[in-house]
């Protein structure tokens, strides 16, 4: 089988979701695998993130170069041709870095390149089956795909659960010499910090989070007293944002914001890509559409095929019943 590597992404010296994802992942394709972590980046918050990250992977191997301080995709792809060995297999989380990364990183290695992969069903030979959605959710795919070549791969954040494993004593490789001279033709100006609403939602514990299925605005009423009885915040998707019937502060999402909560009540909302990767943290997922094939399903902790205009005001008088009780 070939060397697994896990490329981390990581802010302010802390690593993302993604290590326990991507190493869950590499056990889909060989049980026995004991992948490698691939850290870039500059400075001691590099540092940080390598040596937590030894606790988890048996050896990381950082590559310390001040050009790609901010993650440089065109730099990143130079580093990782130098340094990555041939016929290798690449996981990458399916984020915006790694969508902009990965396919140009596949063709210089002369590898496939598979995006988005939301299951790994294992290796016949040199073919691996891996499953992949399509028309925002609503089809699976499954691909076969050739890794004799090697492979990078997207997975998806959150489709791989985390699993338990004995803490690792892992060592960290200096590899920066290796990763030549890293030159690009764009280059990083500045962060613009998205402006802040009456909430921060990145930092609720509970949320209450609305899509499409609350159908118009005088139906927010609805989901607000919800919130309200469950002691949570009221967010949404972004097709309620577009309506203009919430404020973007309130989206989560790629093109919204990365939350965190404890607990995540999901209402009419399918499961788009775009929806998920703002949901960080593992949180307990409770998903209500009436889809029963709604992608939302497949990373629900618990899934209730339900018009939620009809079961929210009754799981809302459920909450206020048991409050009264205890109280």
């Amino acid at each position: 089988m070939a060397r697994i590597f896990a490329y981390i992404l990581h802010k302010s010296g802390v690593a993302d979701d993604s290590p326990a994802e991507l190493l869950a992942a590499a056990k889909k394709i060989d049980a026995v695998a004991s992948p490698t972590a691939i850290v870039t980046g500059w400075g001691a918050e590099l540092d940080a993130v390598c040596m937590a990250l030894s606790g988890s992977y048996n050896e990381v191997w950082k590559i310390a170069n001040e050009a790609i301080t901010y993650p440089n995709a065109e730099l990143v792809r130079k580093a990782l041709v130098n340094v990555l060995p041939k016929d290798c297999i690449l996981l990458v989380p399916h984020a915006h870095f790694g969508v902009d990364l990965s396919p140009g990183l596949s063709i210089k290695l002369n590898s496939a390149y598979i995006p988005d992969a939301v299951s790994i069903e294992g290796v016949e030979g040199t073919q691996l089956r891996v499953v992949r959605q399509e028309f925002g959710g609503q089809v699976s795919a499954h691909v076969s795909c050739d890794i004799s070549a090697g492979a990078v791969i997207n997975i998806r954040p959150g489709a791989f659960k985390p699993v338990q494993s004995a803490p690792a004593s892992g060592r960290v490789v200096d590899k920066s010499s290796e990763a030549g001279e890293l030159t690009a033709r764009r280059r990083f100006l500045e962060t613009v910090i998205a402006e802040s609403g009456d909430v921060d939602i990145s930092k609720q514990p509970v949320l209450v989070s609305i899509g499409r299925g609350i159908q118009e605005k005088e139906n927010l009423a609805i989901a607000q007293e919800l919130a309200d009885a469950m002691g949570a915040v009221l967010s949404c998707s972004r097709p309620v944002v577009d309506a203009k019937w919430m404020p973007k502060s309130r989206q989560v999402g790629s093109s919204g914001q990365t939350v965190k909560p404890k607990v995540y009540l999901a209402c009419g909302i399918s499961g788009s890509f775009q929806h998920l990767v703002g949901i960080k943290g593992n949180p307990f997922i409770v998903a209500i559409n009436k889809n029963p094939k709604a992608p939302i399903f497949q990373v629900a902790d618990v899934g209730i095929v339900a018009d939620m205009l009809e079961f929210l005001p009754e799981l809302t008088n459920k909450i206020r019943e048991l409050s009264a009780v205890s109280a």
